[in-house]
């Protein structure tokens, strides 16, 4: 799959492969961002899973929500609740397995994804991953255009956001 004969997204796509940097690759509609991602899905050559904030995203992605392949809560995820929301994780074997194989984690529509979240995530991968790095040690590359969609936040979920 070409990428449109745009050097600096074939730049980008052997940066992603062929090192363990965190990425952001940013973009108005239209400048190949969702191409690129299905080339990354297709060839490269990382463990990877591809998530996104929304069901609608997710699919656009072909990935998983954000909330379904970590299990977080739809509320705030708080830092002096992470312990009980892991507690109340129940991952398969297999979901573990998967997990502890990541290579890489593809965010899609990251400006959609609040701090909270990431947090989430982070969490997760640190304690099925290496516990001493950001992340668990996972490559990140975080796709989106942040003068699209914000997240969301209820009036109440601010209060509590503000806070942390």
């Amino acid at each position: 799959m070409r990428l449109q004969s745009n050097p600096e997204l074939e730049l980008a796509y052997e940066y992603v492969c062929y090192t363990n940097r965190n990425i952001f690759l940013t973009g108005k509609a239209g400048t190949g961002k969702t191409t690129f991602l299905h080339k990354i899905k297709e060839e490269a050559p990382k463990r990877l899973a591809v998530v996104a904030p929304t069901g609608v995203a997710a699919i656009n992605a072909r990935g998983m929500t954000i909330h379904s392949f970590f299990q977080l809560p739809f509320g705030p995820y708080l830092p002096g609740n992470a312990r009980e929301a892991a507690r109340q994780r129940r991952f398969s074997r297999e979901k573990i397995r998967l997990i502890r194989s990541l290579d890489l984690l593809v965010i899609d529509e990251v400006s959609m994804v609040r701090a909270d979240l990431l947090d989430g995530i982070d969490d997760v991968l640190r304690r099925y991953k290496d516990p001493s790095r950001p992340f668990g040690g996972v490559q990140l590359l975080m796709i989106g255009d942040l003068h699209q969609l914000p997240p969301v936040v209820k009036d109440d979920e601010w209060y509590l956001l503000r806070e942390h």
